[in-house]
Formats: structure tokens, C-alpha cells, sequence
């Protein structure tokens, strides 16, 4: 009886153990989204030359004529590699030239400034560090005066691996995938998170600066994953 019994308990533990692990299976895999912004610190004044210099000329483009723009824009404008400088350091971006509007769309807000006025506003360790947002009032005036998506130009070869650069989106209400112009991601999870692809938009994959991207990702965050001081961002375009 003894035997009998240790042999029950122990059948009881194995059971316990596999619905256990079958529970772990079925979490759902975390999502990139745009964040919804509300003011909520100190705004850091921007500098002057960044304040005239995206808001002038923001009449160019808009939800009717993305397409056509951003083609004319990147046929000008053929750059493909971006610098963003923090205070953890730098990050050098490659972007692709096979989704050529994300890339022409990304050198255009680079050139008008428009990532100058934004910071990392969302860190999730093992997953991603989202930029291209701030509760800055030019930041909010400069999305609601462009207001358009980007047709989404998802390659069967490109890959959420480690280090790779994609458009965030809308999920709810988004059965074509289009992507945020402003919003993007970088992949921190070494493993890669492979669960979204064919889900959004990769456009790019950090080529210098890997270690900056891991001291944002290892930053203290409030309820919301938004660092506790923010991480602003000076983009420019390199070549």
C-alpha cells in the first residue's frame, strides 16, 4: 500500500506538471502597437533649429498621395543609412531597398526632423525597444497634420531577427497591415521574435550600435513600459 500509494502521488505530479506546461503554450505572444500618448512629464524644450525645421514644408504629403509621394521621394532621395544618437550612444541603421517606401518615408521624416522630436517610449525586455513617439505638442501636431499610413511591403525573406528595424501598427480595424509612419521597433529578443512575421513591415536591421540598443532595453519603466526618463532621439541621415 505504501508503494501503491507513492505510485498515485506521483502520477498525480506528472499530471500537474504537463497541464502546467501546456498552460505556459497557449499565452498569447506580445503584439507591437502604437501607443496612445498623454502628457504625463516635464516636456524638455526642443532646440530652435529643430522647431523650425519640421514645421516648415509639412503640406507635401498626406493619405491621398503617400504612394506617389514617397515614390517620387526615394527616386530623390536614395540614402539608406540613418544614425540615431542617444545619451547610451549611437545606433546605425541599413534600410532596405526592397520596401521602398518604408525606406524613402523613413529619410523624409529623418530629413524634415521629425524623430528629433521623439524618444523611446516603449521597452519590453527580451522583446523590443518602439520609438518615433513623445508626449512633446510638436510630436502630436506633426502626426495629425501628415495623418497617413504606408501600404505594408511584408518579404517573405525578411525575418524579426535580433537587431531587426520594422514599422509598428494598428492591429484592430487593420486587415491590410498598413504601417505607422512614425512608429517603428527594433528587435531585442536574441532569438529573434518570429511570431510576427508576415505581420509587419521589416524595412531595415541595426548594422553599429547593438549595445545601445541593450542599455535602453535594460532602463526602468513605468506601468506602461515607458522608460522613467526618457531616452530622446537626434536622427540624421548618413548616406
Amino acid at each position: 500500500m505504501k508503494y501503491s500509494s507513492l505510485y498515485v502521488t506521483a502520477f498525480l505530479l506528472c499530471l500537474a506538471s504537463l497541464y502546467s506546461c501546456k498552460q505556459k503554450e497557449v499565452q498569447p505572444k506580445e503584439k507591437v502597437v502604437l501607443k496612445k500618448v498623454s502628457i504625463k512629464k516635464i516636456e524638455k524644450p526642443l532646440k530652435k533649429e529643430v522647431v523650425k525645421k519640421v514645421t516648415r514644408d509639412t503640406d507635401t504629403i498626406n493619405k491621398n498621395n503617400v504612394v506617389a509621394f514617397l515614390t517620387a521621394y526615394g527616386k530623390q532621395h536614395p540614402e539608406t543609412v540613418v544614425l540615431f544618437e542617444t545619451r547610451f550612444g549611437n545606433i546605425k541603421i541599413r534600410l532596405y531597398r526592397d520596401t521602398p517606401l518604408h525606406r524613402a518615408n523613413f529619410i523624409f521624416l529623418t530629413k524634415k526632423g521629425y524623430f528629433s522630436t521623439t524618444c523611446f517610449h516603449r521597452v519590453v525586455p527580451n522583446f523590443i525597444i518602439q520609438g518615433g513617439n513623445s508626449d512633446h505638442p510638436l510630436t502630436r501636431k506633426l502626426r495629425t497634420k501628415y495623418n497617413y499610413v504606408i501600404p505594408p511591403e511584408i518579404k517573405s525573406h525578411r525575418k524579426h531577427k535580433y537587431g531587426a528595424l520594422a514599422a509598428a501598427r494598428e492591429w484592430d480595424n487593420n486587415p491590410k497591415k498598413l504601417s505607422s509612419p512614425y512608429e517603428f521597433y527594433m528587435i531585442q529578443d536574441k532569438r529573434g521574435s518570429h511570431h510576427l512575421d508576415g505581420e509587419h513591415t521589416i524595412f531595415g536591421e541595426i548594422i553599429e550600435g547593438i549595445s545601445t540598443m541593450e542599455k535602453i532595453a535594460a532602463l526602468e519603466t513605468d506601468s506602461k513600459e515607458w522608460p522613467i526618463r526618457d531616452v530622446y532621439i537626434k536622427a540624421r541621415v548618413l548616406r
